[in-house]
Protein backbone atom coordinates (compact mmCIF):
# COMPACT_ATOMS: atom_id res chain seq x y z
CA UNK A 1 0.00 0.00 0.00
CA UNK A 2 3.00 2.56 0.79
CA UNK A 3 4.49 1.39 -2.50
CA UNK A 4 1.42 2.82 -4.35
CA UNK A 5 1.08 6.01 -2.57
CA UNK A 6 4.73 6.78 -3.18
CA UNK A 7 3.66 5.98 -6.60
CA UNK A 8 1.05 8.08 -7.25
CA UNK A 9 2.58 10.98 -5.53
CA UNK A 10 5.69 10.77 -7.50
CA UNK A 11 3.68 10.68 -10.61
CA UNK A 12 1.81 13.97 -9.78
CA UNK A 13 4.66 15.50 -8.85
CA UNK A 14 6.18 14.58 -12.79
CA UNK A 15 2.57 15.57 -14.04
CA UNK A 16 3.14 19.05 -12.95
CA UNK A 17 6.16 19.69 -15.57
CA UNK A 18 3.71 19.27 -17.95
CA UNK A 19 1.73 22.69 -17.99
CA UNK A 20 -1.04 23.53 -20.40
CA UNK A 21 -0.61 26.60 -22.42
CA UNK A 22 -2.64 30.01 -20.97
CA UNK A 23 -1.98 32.19 -23.70
CA UNK A 24 -4.90 33.38 -25.39
CA UNK A 25 -4.95 34.33 -29.14
CA UNK A 26 -4.94 38.16 -30.17
CA UNK A 27 -8.08 40.45 -29.81
CA UNK A 28 -10.42 40.96 -32.85
CA UNK A 29 -12.20 43.55 -31.97
CA UNK A 30 -13.67 43.83 -35.49
CA UNK A 31 -15.02 40.48 -35.56
CA UNK A 32 -16.00 40.02 -31.95
CA UNK A 33 -19.80 38.83 -31.48
CA UNK A 34 -20.63 41.56 -28.77
CA UNK A 35 -19.34 44.39 -31.03
CA UNK A 36 -20.77 43.40 -34.56
CA UNK A 37 -24.18 42.91 -33.03
CA UNK A 38 -23.99 45.89 -31.21
CA UNK A 39 -25.13 43.84 -28.01
CA UNK A 40 -26.80 46.03 -25.13
CA UNK A 41 -24.28 46.24 -22.21
CA UNK A 42 -26.91 43.97 -19.59
CA UNK A 43 -26.48 41.01 -21.97
CA UNK A 44 -23.07 41.72 -23.03
CA UNK A 45 -22.40 41.19 -19.32
CA UNK A 46 -24.23 38.09 -19.04
CA UNK A 47 -22.45 36.78 -21.86
CA UNK A 48 -19.21 37.87 -21.36
CA UNK A 49 -19.81 36.42 -17.47
CA UNK A 50 -21.27 32.95 -18.79
CA UNK A 51 -20.07 32.19 -22.13
CA UNK A 52 -16.91 33.74 -22.70
CA UNK A 53 -14.43 31.69 -20.51
CA UNK A 54 -14.96 28.91 -22.83
CA UNK A 55 -16.69 30.21 -26.16
CA UNK A 56 -13.98 33.12 -26.57
CA UNK A 57 -10.19 34.18 -26.93
CA UNK A 58 -10.65 36.00 -23.76
CA UNK A 59 -10.36 33.35 -21.29
CA UNK A 60 -9.86 34.03 -17.81
CA UNK A 61 -7.74 30.72 -16.41
CA UNK A 62 -8.67 30.01 -12.16
CA UNK A 63 -5.78 29.20 -9.86
CA UNK A 64 -6.87 25.33 -10.31
CA UNK A 65 -5.39 25.63 -13.54
CA UNK A 66 -1.89 25.13 -12.03
CA UNK A 67 -2.27 21.97 -11.21
CA UNK A 68 -2.41 19.29 -13.31
CA UNK A 69 -4.86 16.56 -14.40
CA UNK A 70 -7.17 19.70 -13.49
CA UNK A 71 -5.39 21.91 -16.01
CA UNK A 72 -5.79 19.61 -18.89
CA UNK A 73 -9.44 18.52 -18.04
CA UNK A 74 -10.19 22.49 -17.97
CA UNK A 75 -8.00 23.45 -21.07
CA UNK A 76 -10.24 20.26 -23.42
CA UNK A 77 -13.08 22.25 -22.19
CA UNK A 78 -12.19 25.58 -23.47
CA UNK A 79 -10.81 23.86 -26.72
CA UNK A 80 -13.94 21.91 -27.37
CA UNK A 81 -15.98 25.38 -26.48
CA UNK A 82 -13.92 27.64 -29.15
CA UNK A 83 -14.38 25.03 -32.14
CA UNK A 84 -18.00 24.63 -31.47
CA UNK A 85 -18.50 28.70 -31.24
CA UNK A 86 -15.44 31.36 -30.89
CA UNK A 87 -17.65 34.50 -29.96
CA UNK A 88 -13.97 36.38 -30.69
CA UNK A 89 -14.12 35.23 -34.29
CA UNK A 90 -17.92 35.44 -34.67
CA UNK A 91 -17.27 37.73 -37.59
CA UNK A 92 -15.74 34.72 -39.90
CA UNK A 93 -18.89 32.65 -39.77
CA UNK A 94 -20.43 32.61 -42.93
CA UNK A 95 -24.04 34.38 -42.25
CA UNK A 96 -25.77 30.95 -42.51
CA UNK A 97 -23.14 29.28 -40.23
CA UNK A 98 -23.89 31.94 -38.06
CA UNK A 99 -27.92 31.47 -37.98
CA UNK A 100 -27.17 28.15 -36.97
CA UNK A 101 -24.67 29.30 -34.08
CA UNK A 102 -27.37 31.59 -33.12
CA UNK A 103 -30.02 28.44 -33.45
CA UNK A 104 -27.76 26.22 -31.36
CA UNK A 105 -27.22 29.14 -28.66
CA UNK A 106 -30.77 29.58 -28.29
CA UNK A 107 -31.22 25.85 -28.26
CA UNK A 108 -28.64 24.66 -25.23
CA UNK A 109 -29.56 28.03 -23.02
CA UNK A 110 -33.87 26.93 -23.72
CA UNK A 111 -32.53 23.60 -22.66
CA UNK A 112 -30.33 24.47 -19.75
CA UNK A 113 -27.13 22.79 -21.15
CA UNK A 114 -25.28 25.86 -20.54
CA UNK A 115 -23.60 26.88 -18.76
CA UNK A 116 -22.35 23.21 -18.12
CA UNK A 117 -23.18 22.51 -14.65
CA UNK A 118 -19.19 21.57 -14.11
CA UNK A 119 -18.72 25.46 -14.68
CA UNK A 120 -20.94 26.44 -11.85
CA UNK A 121 -18.02 24.52 -9.67
CA UNK A 122 -15.74 27.78 -9.99
CA UNK A 123 -17.92 30.39 -11.43
CA UNK A 124 -20.99 30.70 -9.25
CA UNK A 125 -21.64 34.57 -10.56
CA UNK A 126 -22.10 32.31 -14.11
CA UNK A 127 -24.91 30.53 -12.93
CA UNK A 128 -28.01 32.10 -15.19
CA UNK A 129 -31.13 32.71 -13.41
CA UNK A 130 -34.83 31.63 -15.16
CA UNK A 131 -34.96 35.37 -16.03
CA UNK A 132 -31.37 35.94 -17.33
CA UNK A 133 -31.79 32.55 -19.89
CA UNK A 134 -35.10 34.29 -20.97
CA UNK A 135 -33.44 38.06 -22.21
CA UNK A 136 -30.37 35.10 -23.62
CA UNK A 137 -32.68 33.35 -25.64
CA UNK A 138 -34.97 36.72 -26.60
CA UNK A 139 -32.01 38.67 -27.55
CA UNK A 140 -30.06 35.53 -29.49
CA UNK A 141 -33.61 34.95 -31.20
CA UNK A 142 -33.68 39.41 -32.66
CA UNK A 143 -30.09 38.74 -33.53
CA UNK A 144 -30.96 35.56 -35.67
CA UNK A 145 -33.97 37.31 -37.01
CA UNK A 146 -31.62 40.06 -38.21
CA UNK A 147 -28.92 37.59 -39.95
CA UNK A 148 -31.60 36.06 -42.15
CA UNK A 149 -33.03 39.57 -43.07
CA UNK A 150 -29.81 40.48 -44.25
CA UNK A 151 -29.36 37.41 -45.77
CA UNK A 152 -32.63 37.69 -47.88
CA UNK A 153 -31.91 41.34 -48.93
CA UNK A 154 -27.76 40.05 -49.82
CA UNK A 155 -29.59 36.94 -52.27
Amino acid sequence: MKKIIVVILVAFIIIQFFPIDKTNPAPTPGMDFLKIKNTPEKIARTIKTSCYDCHSNETTYPWYTNISPASWWVKNHINEGRKHLNFSTFAVYEPKRQLHKLEECIEMIEKKEMPLESYYLGHQNAKLSDEQRAELTQYFKKVKEDTERRIMFNK
